[in-house]
């Protein structure tokens, strides 16, 4: 072996054991039974207070690069996601210059990323209107499908599809075979709120009520019944939704869902005015509804965990006057999320092998990665090793991420990524050894 970690704890395919697990040429080779001896090149032992994970899958990242690297930047991007035990990131199409709405985009944006990345990276495409006659080349490109909004990006860059244009694109990608990710958000219903100004965290919540994302839902499984198209759906906030969805998932359709740390950590009630570093769309929203969403995660209603990491520059935040009209909307948790997830899991009584399942296994498979998401044999050797008993306190300033603003500054978090690997070599911080990933290869 090149490779051997001896661990009195690994989350498996099969569960947690106690294992010795052997790596050769980047790949999972052999899981024998702790104490197995297994000669290699080098061994790594864990302690009694660690645990052998796979390496988690976020597909879920806004790295804003090319063009808004000042946000945040592949390099800086994938040395946070390193260090929360991340080892495969899926980037977003929007927030970078050009965004990735063609071909043309989507290899300036691998040439930006190219000898820069510290984890795999994988790239979403964009349904946009007037692009539908690029879905076929950018599928052929491999990116992993295609986002499309419901209304404003929030940049112009990227604007949202029409009723019309969003069946076509549903169309054109379920003949492609492909996948079309939804923020679904209903921009009538919005319009029709009272608008986002002032530093009152619970005028904002009013502004992005939760009738606009559940109409969204109600469209977007329509929409999956009407075109037979493979539909994801991004973020889920409001828990109103969750039963629609599980009605939509007992009728066969092909359906998958996803929410965030953040929605799953913070509550409205305890969001202080004028902290606009909890901004994000759809909102975080109250404690009652919280408890909704870690059920829907209980009963397998929502699939997978991703972070949603979308950060800016401090000063797109306006924490100088805390309106949270004015402010960016998104939060920068990419390398929180494990700890994040973890911390209020085991309060309600989840194992590790289950926030595994929702961080790892579940955004592997709903992207279709085949080596990605498990320790199995004939798997990419990505890892970390993980103290879940461990605590510490969060502080912005000491993220590998490229701004210190985070809502999660000040939080005490429990568990802590001690190492990472990828495909058996550890990641540091100054020799990148990721590769661009496309569709099918990985």
């Amino acid at each position: 072996m090149d490779l051997v970690f001896n661990a009195p704890r690994v989350i498996t395919a099969a569960g947690e054991v106690a294992a010795s697990i052997g790596v050769r040429e980047g790949r999972i080779h052999a899981i024998e039974p702790l104490g197995t001896e297994l000669p290699a090149e080098h061994t790594v032992n864990l302690d009694g207070d660690e645990v052998l994970l796979p390496g988690l899958v976020d597909t879920h990242v806004h790295v804003n690069d090319p063009g808004r690297s000042e946000w945040e930047g592949f390099e800086t991007a994938t040395r946070a996601a390193a260090a929360g035990g991340v080892t495969t990131i899926v980037d977003m199409p929007l927030n970078s210059l050009p965004p990735t709405v063609d071909v043309a985009a989507l290899e300036t944006k691998r040439a930006a990323a190219h000898g820069r990345v510290h984890v795999d990276v994988g790239f979403w495409g964009g349904a946009v209107p007037g692009n539908l006659g690029e879905l076929r080349g950018l599928h052929e490109a491999g990116v992993f499908g295609f986002k499309c909004f419901l209304l404003h990006s929030g940049v112009d860059e990227f604007p949202p599809l029409d009723q019309r244009q969003l069946h076509e694109a549903a169309t054109r990608i379920r003949e492609l075979d492909a996948m079309l990710i939804v923020h679904a958000e209903n921009s009538a219903a919005i319009e029709q709120a009272p608008g986002a100004r002032g530093r009152r965290y619970l005028d904002f919540l009013g502004s992005r009520p939760r009738d606009a994302e559940n109409i969204a839902i109600a469209e977007v499984i329509e929409l999956g019944k009407t075109t037979g198209a493979r539909l994801h759906l991004l973020h889920l906030s409001s828990a109103e939704g969750i039963g629609m969805l599980a009605d939509a998932r007992r009728e066969g359709l092909a359906l998958t869902v996803e929410t965030c740390p953040h929605y799953l950590s913070f509550v409205a009630e305890e969001i202080p005015d004028g902290a606009t570093e909890f901004k994000c769309c759809p909102p975080v929203r109250e404690a009652a509804n919280r408890e909704l969403l870690w059920r829907g995660l209980a009963e397998g209603i929502i699939d997978c965990v991703v972070s949603d990491h979308s950060p800016c520059t401090p000063e797109l935040k306006r924490r100088d006057t805390g309106d949270f009209g004015e402010a960016w909307g998104g939060i920068a948790g990419l390398q929180l999320g494990l700890p994040a997830v973890w911390t209020q899991a085991r309060r309600r009584g989840f194992a590790l092998t289950e926030v595994v399942r929702w961080m790892a296994e579940q955004p592997a498979a709903q992207t279709g990665m085949r080596r990605k998401g498990h320790i199995a044999l004939g798997y990419d050797a990505d890892f970390g090793v993980f103290a879940p008993d461990e605590t510490f306190l969060v502080d912005a300033g000491k993220l590998a991420h490229r701004n210190p603003v985070t809502a999660y500054h000040g939080l005490p978090l429990a568990g802590v990524v001690r190492r990472t690997w990828l495909r058996g070599k550890e990641i540091t911080a100054d020799e990148p050894s990721g590769a661009l990933l496309r569709r099918g290869d990985c």
